[in-house]
């Protein structure tokens, strides 16, 4: 007989929607501009709200956006999240500061043991689907973390030389939730700020951190011309 398939860990999410739209040329957060008839981070919430195992659902706003932000979860779990909710909390000045607040509403969850594995996601990806979540996700929890990463093209370096073998890191990451918790709060006692969720892992645990494969579709919102490419690539699915 084959191998029995493991059931996917409850999982717990910090969707992080505490950007701004400067460099889309946007006079408003980049997360809130239309995508094919819903805003930009109505399609991430859509993907999670479909994904049965994820038991907690955090979003992060920037405080000038909180009444827009909160009538977009709202409207999406009222429409697809199956009696789901989410936690709204407002960012700080750094992206890691938001994420820190935004474990905040899971801590009590991830030290009774309810959630084994807490993933962070970028709303400005819209288009990350269920089966990237799922992937990062078992790949957390059998190995401690796990990020999306896809080829780039070599670099040259100013001693002429080229790098090969680069590959650009993405969102959803995903990370055993313990130790995850306690690497922030000791980012936070020695004042430490990561580039993102992954390098506050690397600093402060010795998990191993895994990636995988991510498709071309996980585009990041960040100009004009990426709006446009992923109302093309919806349209397509």
């Amino acid at each position: 007989m084959p191998p029995a398939v493991r059931a996917v860990p409850l999982t717990g999410v910090v969707v992080v929607a505490a950007g701004s739209g400067s460099r889309v040329g946007a006079p408003t957060n980049k997360v809130l501009l239309p995508l094919r008839g819903a805003p930009v981070l109505a399609w991430s919430l859509r993907t999670l709200a479909a994904l049965p195992y994820v038991d907690r659902l955090v979003v992060v706003a920037r405080a000038q956006d909180t009444d827009a932000v909160t009538a977009v979860v709202e409207a999406e779990l009222a429409a697809h999240g199956q009696g789901r909710e989410a936690v709204l909390v407002t960012g700080g000045p750094t992206r890691h500061e938001s994420e820190w607040r935004g474990l905040q509403p899971l801590r009590p969850a991830v030290e009774a043991g309810t959630l084994e594995v807490v993933v962070v996601h970028d709303a400005a990806r819209p288009l990350a689907g269920g089966a990237l979540f799922e992937a990062t996700v078992r790949a957390a929890a059998e190995h401690g973390g796990a990020l999306p990463v896809r080829p780039r093209p070599a670099l040259v370096g100013a001693d002429g030389r080229r790098h090969e073998g680069l590959v650009g890191v993405q969102t959803p990451q995903a990370f055993r939730a313990a130790p995850l918790l306690e690497a922030y709060a000791r980012a936070d006692r020695d004042g430490f700020t990561g580039t993102d969720t992954a390098s506050c892992v690397a600093r402060y645990t010795d998990l191993e951190v895994r990636g995988v494969p991510a498709p071309a579709t996980n585009l990041k919102i960040t100009f004009p011309e990426d709006v446009a490419l992923a109302e093309r690539l919806l349209g397509a699915g």
